[in-house]
């Protein structure tokens, strides 16, 4: 018989109607099997459960707070056959009028001439979208419709999944039912029991209504139990591996004499830097294992605390190794701290994936030998062949790029090894049990002496030409320039026999509250506009689809100044420290978090020329505003956090590989995952419970909780650079 999980494990063209091709459109986001496709939750919802007559949508739209517009559903009739005529650069422009007892509305759709052969007079549509009044007339541009029959139920609420080419909302849509058809209702792993008593639905209730919610309040029940799995799994899995916290070392290394070191540094350390110190200090010549997590924000100085722990390890004789997501990185870690470690008589080597074999050989003879050594590489420190004869610590850069497993290997690579991760995301005191689990944490909350706060500012669209001018500006003194958009490519045009929900993509709105997204700019497209308007400037661009070799390629080049303006998606969020850049302007500002606007401005504001950190959007949405103004108020990336934390919950922070898409999917129990404190409350509650009386997760009623914890330590093997 199969099981669930052999079932989740399928590849996705195990799913009635996923072909090849659809498979590979898949694949592109990240989703290679079943229980891939039943995590592909929804990035939004369109809310049609309440239709208005177009009289009732004149009258919220008066009462509204702009008065112009209001996303409204409602049923409607063609009053008039569409009408197409051509405008400016080819464009496509299809006009028609639409009915009902109590008033007509003007609709327009733009490139969508087939529309003309679906609308004819008398047939009726459920019309969603964003509705105007514009001098006394009812209009509305580019809604979603849907043929109408009196007498047939429409769903109430429609999900908007995340798309990339060869993706349509229909297509997923019918992907994901068929997959909701395979598992059946097998997926259930608590006990009855604790599901009782925790009030929460089934797993197969909350995964038919996170994809196809019968009701609000079935929406709401189902993200709650998706909720409470990931945390539940994530604090659990963290728990039951939790028992190397407390296990006792033979590698016990006691303090070196701080000042050898100290007199290394060019600068002198912040409180919260000597704090940390001490901290790992007291756990490496403790007697116990020391697994902890030194937790800032970019620039806080984290890698010269890691090199404080590196000093103390090779001072009483051990190997130290550090691990970082890219090599790029890699390279600048080892850049900064091999002419450190030489001052102090130490040797340090670096390897990654490109690593030739003679040098690979030359190094791991060296971890081999007697001689304490630091290692810095990528990935390729964790393969059979590196082998340690003392190794004493273990630091991981960037923690949150490395799946779990990765993270586990480098420690095990020597019995009772110490580690320490390093994470420049800030994560609210409220969420650190849970998200550290089995870690101690040291926190550095304040900026080395010397660096100036970045400017931020927050503009529109009218500002492009000033914009402009100030990047030229910029680059003429001598500095270099972000440009981050949130997209790699501009999306498709609809054609004719696309699902109408894909225009869901122009008339978006969350049901939490109405903001419409507004186009979004991609980066290789704006990194060709740029190279013609900014003619005296060197302009590239870099996203997280080019190969790791060829974005290493482009950030080394931006790192050496051989690049002024640098057009990125995210990826840059983790990379190379630049100190000549001096600007960062965000397009779409009300595309990105809280903590991702936060993480980003940190890229700017490392050398000593003042820096400006510049946020573009046309959004009038009262979030993405709220989010906006939030980050010009303030540079606590804690408060930061706690903000993000109440406006849209912890987004990929405690998500399997805290992976960040690139195209919009996130992980949707965690958007809304701990807005609701009660939620940590069972979380905490269930795993208390379940560990005093198995805490090996051995007895028969917990197996469906233990292959829940495996597969989560499965998935998060992996990791995405």
């Amino acid at each position: 018989m199969t099981s669930y999980a052999d079932i989740l494990s399928k590849p996705t063209t195990a799913v009635k109607g996923v072909g090849p091709a659809r498979a590979a459109a898949f694949a592109r986001v990240g989703v290679a099997t079943v229980g891939d496709l039943l995590r592909y939750y929804p990035r939004a919802y369109q809310n049609r459960e309440h239709v208005r007559t177009l009289a009732e949508i004149r009258e919220l739209i008066s009462s509204g707070p702009d008065g112009k517009t209001a996303p409204c559903s409602s049923i409607l009739t063609v009053a008039s056959e569409p009408v197409n005529r051509m405008i400016r650069r080819g464009m496509t422009l299809t006009k028609l009028k639409l009915f009902d007892e109590t008033g007509h509305v003007e609709v327009t759709f733009f490139n969508q001439p087939y529309v003309r052969d679906n609308f004819r007079t008398g047939a009726s549509f459920r019309i969603w979208g964003r509705f105007a009044l514009e001098k006394s007339r009812l209009t509305i541009t580019s809604p979603v419709w849907e043929p109408y029959v009196e007498g047939r139920e429409l769903p109430p609420i429609i999900p908007v999944y995340p798309l990339t080419r060869g993706l349509t909302q229909k297509s997923v849509a019918q992907s994901v039912s068929a997959a909701l058809a395979m598992t059946g209702t097998g997926g259930e792993y608590l006990p009855e029991g604790i599901l009782s008593s925790l009030s929460l639905p089934t797993h197969t209730y909350a995964l038919e209504n996170i994809h196809f919610p019968e009701s609000l309040e079935a929406l709401e029940a189902a993200k709650n139990r998706l909720s409470f799995d990931e945390l539940f799994l994530t604090s659990l899995s963290l728990s039951v591996s939790g028992g190397r916290k407390n296990a006792v070392s033979k590698t016990v290394i006691p303090r070196a004499d701080p000042v050898p070191f100290l007199g290394a540094i060019p600068f002198s350390l912040t409180a919260s830097q000597i704090k940390a110190i001490d901290e790992i200090g007291d756990d490496l010549s403790g007697g116990k294992v020391m697994n902890r997590i030194l937790v800032g924000d970019v620039g806080s100085g984290k890698t010269v605390v890691a090199a404080a722990a590196a000093y103390f390890t090779l001072s009483a004789g051990y190997s130290a190794a550090l691990m970082a997501p890219t090599e790029i990185l890699a390279t600048q870690h080892f850049t900064d701290l091999s002419a450190l470690f030489e001052k102090l008589g130490f040797k340090c080597h670096l390897l990654t994936g490109s690593t030739g074999a003679a040098k690979r050989r030359e190094i791991i003879a060296a971890i081999s030998g007697e001689e304490p050594v630091l290692l810095i590489g990528t990935h390729a420190l964790i393969t059979p062949d590196v082998t340690f004869s003392r190794l004493g610590l273990a630091i991981i850069d960037e923690q949150h790029r490395f799946g779990v497993m990765q993270r586990a290997a480098l420690a095990e690579k020597t019995e009772g090894v110490h580690t320490l991760v390093m994470s420049a995301t800030p994560i609210p005191r409220t969420l650190s049990l849970i998200a550290y689990g089995n870690l101690d944490v040291s926190r550095l909350d304040e900026l080395p002496s010397g660096r100036q706060p970045v400017d931020t500012f927050a503009v529109d669209e009218s500002y492009r030409k000033r914009l402009n001018a100030f990047i030229e500006k910029q680059v003429a003194e001598g500095h270099q320039v972000y440009v981050v958009c949130p997209a790699v490519e501009e999306s498709p045009v609809p054609e004719k026999g696309d699902d109408p929900l894909e225009m869901a993509d122009i008339t978006l709105f969350d049901l939490l509250g109405p903001d419409p997204e507004l186009p979004m700019k991609s980066a290789v497209e704006y990194s060709e506009q740029l190279k013609n308007e900014l003619k005296n400037c060197r302009v590239s661009f870099v996203h997280g689809r080019m190969k790791p070799s060829e974005k290493d390629a482009v950030m080394s080049a931006f790192s050496r100044g051989e690049i002024d303006v640098l057009v990125s998606t995210t990826v840059i969020e983790v990379g190379v420290n630049v100190p000549n850049a001096t600007l960062m302007i965000v397009e779409n500002a009300e595309r990105f978090g809280l903590s991702q606007l936060h993480q980003l401005r940190g890229r700017v504001g490392r050398g000593k020329a003042k820096s400006y950190f510049i946020m573009v959007s046309d959004s009038k949405g009262e979030k993405a505003r709220d989010r906006i103004e939030t980050l010009k108020r303030s540079r606590d990336g804690y408060k930061i956090a706690e903000a993000d934390l109440r406006q849209r919950g912890p987004g990929d922070i405690l998500s399997e590989n805290s992976v960040v898409r690139q195209h919009g999917q996130s992980t949707l129990s965690l958007i809304r995952a701990l807005s609701n404190s009660a939620i940590t409350d069972k979380v905490t509650e269930c795993v208390t419970r379940i560990l005093d009386v198995d805490p090996t997760l051995d007895r028969p009623e917990n197996a469906g909780i233990k292959e829940r914890v495996a597969d989560l330590a499965r998935r998060s093997s992996g990791t995405v650079n």
